[in-house]
């Protein structure tokens, strides 16, 4: 891959990767759940646990990157990628696919905070727009990859649910595409010009401690991460149900639950380049505040509508808000975090960013087995609106570091 540039190289390697994990989780993940007998809690339990995962190591191996070096620690992640998807052809009950689930959450607990860390490494004053075309281009997977799944789940013979081998086959595609991830980035890998600084073992434990101090301790980073955590939860949230809703609720098909989820995902891909580029130049703050608004009002609206193109609006419309907040959220924080330490800083931030997207469908779960779908959207759109003054008056970009 030397004809890439590094950061096209890095973008195709995310958009593999990406698009595994896209196969491997909604629609087919809750669809998998619903075939093996799990009721609503369960359901959100199997699409939370991976993110679980994140809340455990994220913040770990982002600082840990910044000793031994992006590269090596993304590598690991890749592995995971590459291999997992694999494991969900011998589950054939809820508690293997909880075990699995929870270990394949390795893939995007390493690769994401490190990657992240990668483009801000080089992103100089433009870490907004390249931090937002990143994800841009690799969640393009994520985009191909819900409605990839629906198509092949939509297969079963006259109009029947998706049998096991539909499911066999999607997880198929998912450790194919893990595969291509992991193969191009060891093309990068053996290419790469810059030799990383090796520690010894007292300075690499020194530096590891100071990065999660830094970030740890300033408040700008906490209460930022805080809102892109409660925007991710009700992401999680769409993620497990609006699949279920839309089969089991408005009467729609599995490809047509699969393309909603398409949809917000393409909303997001436009708007965030655009988004980051506008937070470079006249500041992030505003733009997230617009962002958590926008995704509060859809997400409670979602389970008041039937047809599929309203749904369409609203999914789009919750994605444009995605997009706001996260084109904006990951670079401030980079703002206000010396360089050596961005991996711990990506690193805290996907901690909180995972423990909403895991209380997402566990919280929604939980609340649609004992009320409904319209009282609990309300509920976590009602949590994001609360949230949004807290943001406004707490946050003063031009502070000193607390």
């Amino acid at each position: 891959m030397t004809f890439l540039s590094p950061f096209t190289a890095l973008c195709t390697v995310g958009f593999f990767a990406r698009l595994s994990y896209a196969l491997a989780r909604s629609p087919v993940l809750p669809l998998f759940a619903l075939y093996l007998g799990a009721g609503s809690e369960a359901i959100g339990f199997a699409v939370g646990i991976s993110t679980v995962t994140g809340i455990f190591f994220k913040l770990p191996f982002g600082a840990l990157s910044d000793v031994i070096g992006r590269k090596r620690t993304m590598l690991i992640g890749l592995v995971v990628f590459a291999v997992l998807p694999f494991a969900y052809l011998f589950i054939d009950n809820y508690q293997a696919l909880i075990v699995v689930r929870f270990v394949h959450g390795l893939a995007t607990a390493i690769y994401g905070p490190v990657s992240m860390a990668v483009v801000a490494d080089v992103a100089g004053e433009r870490r907004g727009e390249l931090l937002s075309w990143f994800s841009s281009v690799t969640i393009i997977g994520n985009l191909l990859g819900a409605p990839l799944g629906g198509f092949i789940l939509n297969t079963a013979p006259g109009g029947a649910g998706p049998a096991m081998g539909d499911f066999h086959i999607a997880y198929l595609a998912s450790g194919f595409a893990g595969i291509m991830a992991l193969v191009l980035a060891l093309g990068v890998l053996n290419n790469d010009e810059k030799k990383e600084k090796h520690h010894s073992l007292k300075e690499a434990h020194a530096r590891f401690v100071a990065g999660i101090k830094e970030v740890a301790s300033d408040r700008r980073v906490i209460i930022t991460s805080n809102m892109e955590g409660l925007q991710n939860m009700t992401v999680g949230a769409l993620e497990a149900f609006l699949p279920i809703y839309a089969v089991t609720v408005a009467g729609l098909d599995a490809l047509q639950a699969g393309l909603l989820w398409g949809v917000q995902v393409v909303a997001t891909i436009i708007s965030k380049p655009i988004m980051g580029n506008i937070s470079d130049k006249y500041g992030r703050k505003p733009l997230i505040a617009a962002g958590l608004f926008l995704c509060a009002i859809s997400f409670g609206a979602i389970p008041h509508l039937l047809n599929f193109y309203v749904l369409g609006i609203a999914a789009m419309v919750f994605g444009l808000g995605e997009a706001l907040v996260t084109s904006s959220s990951a670079a401030l924080i980079v703002d206000v975090c010396k360089e050596k330490h961005f991996g711990a800083a990506m690193g805290a931030f996907g901690t909180i960013f995972d423990i909403g997207h895991a209380a997402g469908p566990i919280l929604a779960g939980f609340l649609i087995a004992r009320l409904d779908y319209r009282l609990t959207f309300g509920i976590m759109a009602a949590m994001l609106l609360a949230a949004l003054p807290v943001f406004v008056a707490t946050i003063k970009i031009n502070q000193a570091p607390a």
